[in-house]
Formats: C-alpha cells, structure tokens, sequence
C-alpha cells in the first residue's frame, strides 16, 4: 500500500510539474514572438514618451519662469528684500523662516 501512495503522489506532482512547465514555456514563446516583442517595445515606448512629454512641460514651464524673472529685472520690477531687511530681521514665506536673498518680489506692472 505504500508502494502505490508512493507512486500516486509522484504522478501527480509529475503532472503538476508538466503542467506548470508547458504554461511557462507557452508564456515566454508568446513573450518572444515578433508580435510580442513589438507589444512590450510599443508599451515601453509609450511609456517613455509620457516621461519625456513630462520633462518638455516641465522645462518650459522653468523656462517662461526664469524668463519673467529676466524681464523684470530689465524692466526694474524686481525688488530684492534686502533692501528693505534688516540684518537681525526674520523672512518668513508660507509660515516657513528663509534666507532674505532667497526670496524675489515681482511688482505688478
């Protein structure tokens, strides 16, 4: 009787195993196909073009930032807290203590 326990239990775990390997091996020739392939490099590129279009916004936006900052600095909008701080004096921006020569004040036009 054990004999046959025996037997019974490496059938099945034969079987478990075949069964496991073949789902594995049909998964990753599905993955290598050309048609796979072209899937993951088309959802890859996807991807990285989102991230790219990202940065592009993200620099534009530093862009016109920076650019505003040189425009009022030409056209004498830009004031700088210094002139008006005292060395002892606290700056605080948003409830938070910064350094005075970090903070620019834009004047409307």
């Amino acid at each position: 009787m054990k004999r046959i326990s025996w037997f019974v239990g490496g059938v099945a775990a034969g079987a478990t195993g075949v069964g496991y390997a073949r789902r594995k091996v049909r998964s990753t020739v599905a993955q290598v196909s050309p048609s796979g392939v072209a899937r993951s490099a088309a959802t890859k590129a996807r991807g990285t073009a989102g991230h790219v279009v990202g940065a592009v916004r993200e620099g534009r936006d530093a862009m016109r930032q920076h650019e505003d900052e040189l425009k009022a600095r030409r056209d004498g909008r830009l004031v700088s807290l210094d002139d008006h701080v005292g060395p002892q004096d606290q700056v605080f921006v948003d409830g938070v203590e910064v350094d005075s020569d970090r903070v620019v004040v834009l004047r409307p036009r």
